[in-house]
């Protein structure tokens, strides 16, 4: 998807993002941010949306967000005030492929529905990578195409709609594992129906 396409299908997204997809992804989102507070430091969230997950994340750590979308960060914004988030250090517009960070900088990087929507995921993948800290841990939920089956055919089929939806149904796992710094610590199915995958990885 291109960077505009998504930016239109997110401003249609964010006034019923939270009461629509963000239902359906709310265990995918609890078993991330459990991960990331068993941890310490610094935590970037890419794609961080409307700010879900933002008052699940605990107080000793120190979470960046970004989103692409203006429309989805306001709201992102509007929440930390209202919940006097202070663990929420910064929330900034930027491009998930050119991340404006050092290397190494964050303890822990989160994807969540993120890498099926963005345009050339290699690059943000490799970007996730550059900015985690050596030993520290990148952490994806997202849907990834079923090889065969009925949900195979059924994803095959709403791919043309990718635009409009928002998200590539048919989107590759392998796209995501191509970073040779980061290694596959553990994998899961998650609810509903195992439409979605939770992935921890540790950087070498």
């Amino acid at each position: 998807m291109e960077l505009d396409a998504v930016e239109s299908s997110y401003r249609r997204w964010a006034p019923i993002y939270d009461s629509t997809f963000g239902r359906i992804t709310q265990m995918g989102r609890r078993r991330a941010v459990e991960a990331v507070n068993a941890g310490q430091g610094r935590v970037l969230e890419v794609g961080i949306g409307t700010g879900l997950s933002l008052s699940r994340y605990a107080p000793h750590l120190e979470v960046t967000g970004i989103d692409y979308s203006d429309d989805m960060l306001a709201r992102a914004r509007r929440r930390v005030q209202a919940e006097g988030l202070a663990h929420v250090r910064e929330l900034r517009q930027m491009d998930a492929r050119v991340l404006d960070f050092p290397d190494g900088h964050f303890d822990t990087v989160v994807a969540m529905y993120l890498v099926s929507v963005v345009p050339e995921p290699e690059r943000v993948m490799a970007e996730i990578a550059r900015v985690c800290k050596p030993g520290g841990q990148v952490i994806i939920v997202n849907h990834f195409a079923r090889e065969k089956g009925p949900m195979a055919w059924i994803e095959r089929a709403f791919s043309p709609l990718a635009d409009r939806l928002g998200w590539h149904p048919d989107f590759p796992r392998r796209r995501v594992m191509g970073e040779a710094s980061l290694s596959v610590t553990e994998e899961r199915r998650l609810a509903p129906l195992g439409l979605f995958t939770y992935l921890r990885l540790e950087k070498s």
